[in-house]
């Protein structure tokens, strides 16, 4: 029962994150939902899914979340970031690991780690499109170390949901 609700709860704080107000769900895929939405007479397309595990010695956290949006009229396509439910430790790197064989740093800053330029985002996409598991890990600026794991189930399809939406080749 539980899981059911699983989507609403996700795709409603991917929509909170990106500072929507009415994002219309394009479609849900394995682990990962799809939505769209228009910023500024400008189209977003946003892909999100929570972590299957999430380990650490801590006592709270809040949203934790793997993200992808294109901003087309921006030129940001694919960009790639991760919603921590903490914040990160003034300085640290976060890691992105597919299938424990590839590697990505992330930087951070407050709650949230990027890959660092375009050309990282391009790879750590392609990684995940061909991944069944992504492993993020950081700290929190209390020191607490966490691992978080999600399912690349859904990604592709997803990903084509929001190229399609957005117009992206």
């Amino acid at each position: 029962m539980i899981r059911k609700f699983l989507p609403i709860k996700t795709f409603m704080a991917c929509a909170l994150f990106s500072g929507f107000a009415h994002a219309a769900a394009l479609a849900e895929h394995g682990d990962w939902q799809a939505i769209q939405e228009t910023e500024n007479g400008n189209p977003v397309c946003v892909m999100s899914a929570e972590p299957q595990k999430s380990e650490g010695d801590y006592t709270r956290r809040g949203t934790v979340l793997a993200i992808i949006s294109h901003r087309p009229d921006e030129k940001r396509i694919g960009e790639v970031s991760f919603q921590a439910g903490y914040t990160f430790k003034e300085g640290a790197e976060a890691t992105a690991t597919i299938d424990g064989k590839t590697t990505f740093k992330l930087f951070t800053q407050g709650g949230h780690a990027w890959a660092y330029d375009a050309k990282a985002d391009r790879a750590l996409v392609a990684a995940m499109r061909g991944g069944y598991t992504l492993v993020v890990k950081g700290s929190s600026s209390r020191g607490t170390l966490t691992t978080d794991t999600y399912s690349l189930t859904g990604f592709t399809a997803a990903w084509t949901a929001i190229n399609k939406a957005c117009g992206v080749q």
